[in-house]
């Protein structure tokens, strides 16, 4: 039963430890704020997409009218003109791009500002959640330690309890010879004298 109790603490301590950096997790971020997060996050991505989009429709357009160019009189002014309308259109596709990219840059760093600060509002509860673990974890070691100590004890008096009794046991073996020994030498010495008294009298 103590060596189960033991192993038991050991795996209470083993937990302990284990779920410490489990219990000192920071906690989520409002469920508003993580609202808001989400829907502009969303509407950066949809920015980003259009603006690619943008950019391969002003990409095949600006083919189209170089091919187109070449088949009037003016090449080179049309040349121009298409240039600037494919810069335009480019331009403003880039902006979307550029303006979708700014809305994440804000919202990732939003983000770590509110997990900095909950982090350091947090921090005097995780302190006193580890201080609990550990006063927890040196209890149980204690105890481990002291129901350690308890068996080899019991250990050391059970082995001693054991030699009393061989010696007590090898104690009454010798005595028990011994009155055996004298009793057989008794015998003898009586069978010689009535030996010697029957020989005499003849």
């Amino acid at each position: 039963m103590k060596i189960r109790l033991f192993s038991l603490n050991a795996c209470l301590i083993a937990c302990l430890l284990v779920a410490g950096p489990l219990t000192a997790g920071e906690s989520s971020a409002p469920a508003e704020l993580q609202a808001d997060w989400d829907k502009r996050q969303a509407q950066a991505q949809v920015l980003q997409r259009d603006g690619s989009a943008k950019q391969a429709e002003a990409e095949k357009l600006y083919e189209k009218s170089q091919l187109e160019c070449q088949k009037k009189f003016l090449v080179n002014s049309c040349l121009g003109d298409a240039r600037k309308v494919y810069n335009q259109s480019h331009n403003e596709a880039r902006l979307l791009e550029n303006e979708g990219k700014a809305i994440e840059r804000q919202i990732k760093k939003e983000q770590l500002s509110d997990s900095d600060q909950r982090r350091a509002a947090q921090a005097p509860e995780r302190e006193a959640d580890r201080q609990a673990r550990e006063a927890e974890t040196s209890a149980l070691r204690k105890e481990s330690a002291e129901e350690q100590a308890a068996q080899e004890a019991d250990k050391v008096r059970k082995a001693a309890e054991g030699s009393k009794r061989k010696a007590a046991d090898a104690e009454r073996l010798a005595k028990k010879q011994a009155a055996h020994e004298a009793k057989v030498a008794a015998h003898k010495e009586k069978a010689a004298r009535r030996a010697a008294e029957a020989e005499a009298a003849n």
